[in-house]
């Protein structure tokens, strides 16, 4: 990570949101600031690896992520989908979160043969998500090399998850603690 205190000045932080002791870090306090939505879009785009032909974006927030960064580099944007959301074949993986479990899936065929995806989302934290993606897309058939993300909460492991799976992890801004 780089200093990007400009950036993380516009982070809102809600406390016990979603229960008490969490420290919610609210990117869209971010993307309502123009210049800031603007900066840490292009700052996003100066790290990605110029192989890369497809921007994965997770729902919900990392498809705004991978809009803007698939415009700025010009490239196509695959949107990783909650069940029920696509019409057609579509592939899926089931992950595991603190909670209970959830899914994602994506268009049989959108990925093509050994293509270099770029896995994009606002924030990791423990890294279930962006993990099952990672597979996801690998089930598809693409690969996956770099995942960029706006914020990290390294305590809770998730960039160390992706790590331990041959995945460069860069983030713009750190928070320590949940």
């Amino acid at each position: 990570m780089t200093d990007n205190a400009d950036l993380a000045a516009l982070i809102r932080n809600i406390p016990d949101y979603p229960k008490p002791g969490i420290m919610f870090r609210d990117v869209s306090s971010l993307l309502l600031d123009a210049q800031g939505y603007r900066t840490t879009i292009d700052r996003l785009a100066a790290l990605v690896d110029p192989d890369t032909t497809l921007v994965a974006g997770i729902e919900a927030r990392g498809f705004i992520v991978a809009s803007g960064l698939a415009y700025v580099l010009g490239l196509g944007q695959l949107m990783l989908r909650k069940p029920g959301k696509l019409p057609g074949e579509k592939i899926g993986t089931d992950y595991t979160l603190e909670y209970g479990t959830d899914r994602i899936e994506m268009h049989v065929g959108h990925v093509q043969p050994n293509q270099k995806v770029l896995l994009v989302d606002d924030l990791i934290a423990t890294g279930g998500t962006a993990m099952a993606g990672v597979e996801l897309i690998r089930q598809g058939g693409g690969r996956v090399e770099q995942a960029l993300f706006i914020v990290d909460l390294p305590d809770l492991g998730g960039a160390t998850k992706l790590r331990a799976h041959d995945i460069r992890v860069q983030s713009l801004i750190g928070f320590d603690g949940d």
